[in-house]
C-alpha cells in the first residue's frame, strides 16, 4: 500500500521516469540531473545501511563502514521493521541478481 501522503501526480511522474531507465549509466545521468550529489550519496548510504542491518551488522560496524549517523541507522531500521517493504524488495532483487538468478 502506497502512503497517501507521498502519492500525487508529480511523484507518480518521478516513479515512472525511474522505471524507464534501462541501465546504470542512464540511472547515473538521471540522478545526477535530478539530485544533488549529497542527496544521491545519502540515498546510496541508506541502502547500504539497510543491507548491513539485514546482514546482522552492529551499529558500530555500520557507522565505521558508511559514516551514517546513528539516527540514520535507526530510521532505516524502523523502515525495515515497520515500513512499506521497499528496502526488502530491492535488497532481495539485488541478492538474486548477484547470485545469477
Amino acid at each position: 500500500m502506497v502512503n497517501p501522503k507521498l502519492k500525487d501526480n508529480l511523484t507518480d511522474q518521478v516513479c515512472e521516469a525511474v522505471l524507464l531507465l534501462r541501465n546504470p549509466e542512464e540511472c547515473y545521468q538521471f540522478f545526477e540531473d535530478i539530485c544533488t550529489i549529497s542527496e544521491l550519496k545519502a540515498l546510496a548510504q541508506r541502502l547500504e545501511v539497510a543491507r548491513m542491518l539485514e546482514a546482522g551488522h552492529t551499529y558500530e560496524d555500520i557507522v565505521a563502514r558508511t559514516g551514517a549517523s546513528t539516527a540514520t541507522i535507526s530510521r532505516v531500521k524502523r523502515c525495515l521493521n515497520y515500513g512499506a517493504d521497499g528496502y526488502k524488495i530491492v535488497l532481495e532483487r539485488l541478492r538474486q541478481k548477484s547470485n545469477g538468478k
